[in-house]
């Protein structure tokens, strides 16, 4: 969600290196992102939302290209684009209204498929879209098949695997959620099974699935960050992790993402804070357990400061050219250009934060 959607839309049509002053990185360690995707292709629009980091244990082909991960990222006014790691467009899917992405896996037909859900607000088509692509292939993403829901509005959207079971959480603009788990059925199609469905209160959107500790964490926009269990019998039971405008976050709380730095072996959780171009970390102990890091902010550097973030995401270990790790950002305002998602090493944060 925008907080001013006036000076968001007049600040991107503002020349190179500049930006509205709203739009300045608030305080925190300084961090510059080292790459950016190329922009979505609907311009003058709040319309790049989410992305999600996708890599394997060894190189793959996609689309008859031998890569080491991509980045899949929404325009939610147009579809879903496929990026590699140097942030070159590899493949766009043109499918309607794609707000968020996640992405989990399972074995259709005996062979192992990589799969993209997405928070779909398509007319008639309200739910999850789903995507698939076959791991022993050569080819590229095709829609695999839709899951239904009763929400007016789809809105968050978060996946995991949770003991070989992809579990999907849906949040509808107004909070509320639709927690799934997916399979296959006997034609090779996706089903889906509700397990839980409960109410975070108002609206609501960034949220990520931490399996190792079994919880869920949800951004409610202008209230703060919140835990959940991912054990359905545990219903809307919930913990408050940090409240928003009390000096940490301020609204809209937006994405949230896990990281794990693997050379010290600490898990990490990352929010955005877009009302003042912020992002917060929290050490990840047992049980779901936060301890406050601090914060960074992304400012000029190679590619353009980092402004209004909505969806993150992060990934700890080897992607790619990032030897420790990657943070992917939704960039709100990209200078002379429709808006995209910047690159960050883990290693600059870090640094940064002091860890």
């Amino acid at each position: 969600m925008r907080f001013d959607r006036a000076l968001l839309i007049a600040g991107a049509a503002l020349s190179a290196g500049a930006c509205a002053t709203l739009d300045r990185p608030g305080p925190g360690a300084v961090v510059r992102a080292t790459a950016e995707t190329v922009a979505v292709g609907t311009a003058n629009e709040d319309a790049a939302d989410d992305p999600v980091i996708w890599t394997a244990s060894r190189p793959f082909l996609f689309g008859g290209q031998r890569i080491d991960g991509f980045v899949a990222g929404t325009d939610k006014k147009a579809g879903l684009y496929i990026y590699g790691l140097d942030g070159a467009v590899l493949q766009f899917l043109p499918d309607g209204l794609l707000n968020n992405v996640d992405y989990g896996s399972l074995d259709i037909g005996g062979r192992p498929y990589a799969i993209l859900g997405a928070s779909d607000r398509t007319p008639g088509r309200e739910g999850i879209a789903l995507y698939r692509f076959d791991m022993n292939g050569a080819g590229q993403f095709e829609y695999w098949g839709h899951i239904a829901s009763d929400l007016v509005e789809p809105y968050g959207f978060c996946m995991r695997d949770v003991e070989g079971v992809p579990n999907a959480v849906l949040i509808g603009k107004d909070g509320q959620v639709r927690h799934f788990t997916l399979a296959v059925d006997a034609a090779g199609a996706p089903s889906a099974t509700e397990v839980r469905r409960f109410a975070v209160g108002s609206i609501s959107e960034g949220c990520t699935l931490d399996v190792t500790n079994r919880t869920l964490f949800i951004s409610e926009e202008l209230v703060g960050l919140w835990r959940y269990s991912l054990d359905p019998a545990r219903g809307a039971e919930r913990t408050l992790v940090e409240p928003a405008n009390e000096g940490r976050l301020r609204a809209d709380v937006e994405g949230v993402t896990i990281i794990s730095d693997i050379a010290s072996g600490s898990r990490y959780l990352i929010a955005s804070s877009q009302g003042d171009s912020g992002f917060g970390v929290w050490r990840l102990g047992g049980r779901g357990a936060t301890e406050w890091v601090g914060r960074f902010a992304v400012h000029d550097g190679a590619v353009d400061q980092v402004t209004g973030t909505d969806g993150i995401d992060a990934m700890g270990g080897a992607v790619g050219p990032y030897p420790e790790g990657l943070v992917v950002v939704q960039d709100d305002v990209n200078p002379g250009a429709p808006q995209n998602f910047k690159y960050i090493d883990w290693r600059d944060v870090k640094a940064a934060l002091g860890l």
